[in-house]
C-alpha cells in the first residue's frame, strides 16, 4: 500500500496486534508459538501470512481472530479488544463480524449447498425466508447458483470451497480469515479461488490468508512472513 493509503484513521485499521505472546503446554513442556508479534491490517487489505511449517502462521491467525487465547499482548479487531471480551461476547463478535474458510471446507455433508450457507444466518436468528434469500444470492455471487441444491459429495473440491466462502461471506463480515484455503485444490482451481478473494477485497472486505503458496502471495497486497514465532522485519 502507498504511504497515503496507510495514513488511515484508527477506525479504518481492521486488525491491530501488539506484542502478542502465545505458548502451548504439553505436560511440563512450554513451547513458544508467538514471541511478541505486532501487526497492523487495514480495512480492504488482502494479506497473506507465510512461513515454514510450525513457525506460527496458523497460531497467529487463530490468536488474531479470537479462536485461540493469548498469554499476553493486545489484539483489536474491528474496534474490539477481543481478548478482553467474555467467551460469549467474543464468540458473538466472531459470528457477527468475521468469516472463516478452512482447507478442509468443513461443510455438513447431509445438507445442500444453500443449507450450508444459510446456517450462520439461522444461528443468528435471521428469519428462514430471509436466510434462504441471502444464501441463494451469495451462492450466485461465487458462481454456484446452479448448484444450490447439491450436497457437498456431489460437488468438486473447488465448488465445495466456493460454498465454504459463500458461507463465510453471507453474514457480510468485516474480515475473512482463511487457513490454507487452496491446499486441497489443483492449481487452476486454486487460482480461481484466489481471484475470488481478490474480488472480495475490491468490494471492501478484509481478507487474511495463511498459505504456503507463492502464487497467492503474489496476488496479496502484502505478505507477513513468520519465522520461529516472530514476524520477519520488512
Amino acid at each position: 500500500m502507498t504511504p497515503e493509503e496507510r495514513a488511515l484513521t484508527y477506525r479504518q485499521r481492521m486488525v491491530y496486534a501488539a506484542n502478542v505472546v502465545k505458548h502451548y503446554h504439553t505436560g511440563e513442556l512450554e513451547v513458544p508459538a508467538l514471541r511478541g508479534v505486532s501487526v497492523d491490517i487495514w480495512a480492504g487489505e488482502f494479506v497473506a501470512i507465510m512461513g515454514p511449517s510450525g513457525n506460527g502462521k496458523s497460531t497467529l491467525m487463530n490468536c488474531l481472530s479470537g479462536i485461540d487465547t493469548i498469554d499476553s499482548g493486545l489484539v483489536i479487531v474491528d474496534g474490539y479488544e477481543i481478548h478482553a471480551l467474555s467467551d460469549k461476547a467474543r464468540t458473538a463478535h466472531r459470528a457477527k463480524r468475521m468469516g472463516f474458510v478452512f482447507q478442509g471446507f468443513n461443510l455438513i455433508p447431509v445438507l445442500t449447498a444453500v443449507e450450508n450457507v444459510e446456517l450462520p444466518l439461522l444461528a443468528a436468528s435471521v428469519k428462514p425466508a430471509e436466510a434462504r434469500r441471502r444464501a441463494v444470492a451469495m451462492l450466485a455471487r461465487v458462481g454456484l447458483d446452479d448448484r444450490a441444491h447439491h450436497r457437498p459429495g456431489e460437488l468438486s473440491g473447488g465448488q465445495q470451497q466456493r460454498v465454504a466462502i459463500a458461507r463465510a461471506l453471507v453474514g457480510n463480515p468485516a474480515v475473512v480469515w482463511a487457513d490454507e484455503p487452496t491446499g486441497n485444490l489443483d492449481s487452476s482451481t486454486a487460482t480461481a479461488i484466489v481471484e475470488l478473494f481478490v474480488e472480495l477485497t475490491a468490494g471492501g472486505h478484509t481478507v487474511v490468508i495463511v498459505t504456503h503458496d507463492p502464487a497467492i502471495a503474489a496476488r496479496a497486497h502484502r505478505v507477513i512472513d513468520m519465522v520461529d514465532g516472530r514476524v520477519v522485519p520488512v
